[in-house]
């Protein structure tokens, strides 16, 4: 992978992040192959590809959803950027590279369960999925991409309807857990 060619003049490889949503307002949630960790989907974005194009190439290669499955409700304003810790780093990368800045989409799947196929290519990122709470991936994914899910989720929201803040997901889930 030619990385450098697509950092950012601050070591940041551009990217865009998918919340895929459905009818309950739960959120996709990817298992990543042969590993306990679960992400969004995500990919980076090539040169001369827009950050939509990237949404869905990322979006047919890694859930095997094609557009007429989804309908857009909105993206982030901004960059949201995160940094990978320096270990996670290629040896031959370390000094340039120092994370990702995405821009995330909020999706509505308006096909059927049945249309995700994680083996849309010869190289799935994923091997296993479920539907979450909203809230729920901010504290289930690794640490240093924390606050960047937080922030994703918390801007998109209010692209929905019903979906409770994330404090009282918190004061929710904290008390059916002491109970």
């Amino acid at each position: 992978m030619q990385v450098f060619s697509m950092l950012d003049r601050d070591g940041y490889r551009p990217n865009v992040g998918i919340i895929l949503t459905n009818a309950k307002n739960e959120v996709f949630w990817g298992k990543r192959v042969r590993e306990h960790s679960w992400q969004f989907p995500q990919g980076g974005i090539k040169p001369g590809e827009s950050p939509e194009a990237a949404m869905y190439r990322e979006l047919l290669e890694e859930v095997g959803l094609l557009p007429q499955h989804v309908k857009i409700l909105g993206r982030t304003r901004d960059w949201l950027r995160y940094e990978v810790p320096t270990n996670w780093v290629r040896r031959e990368w370390r000094g340039s590279y120092k994370g990702q800045k995405q821009i995330w989409f909020l999706l509505r799947l308006v096909g059927r369960d049945s249309d995700v196929c994680l083996r849309a290519t010869n190289h799935p990122e994923f091997d296993g999925w479920r539907w979450n709470d909203y809230w729920a991936p901010v504290d289930a994914v690794i640490e240093f991409k924390h606050d960047v899910y937080e922030r994703a989720l918390s801007e998109l929201a209010r692209f929905l309807r019903g979906v409770e803040s994330h404090h009282a997901y918190l004061a929710r889930t904290s008390t059916q857990s002491e109970q």
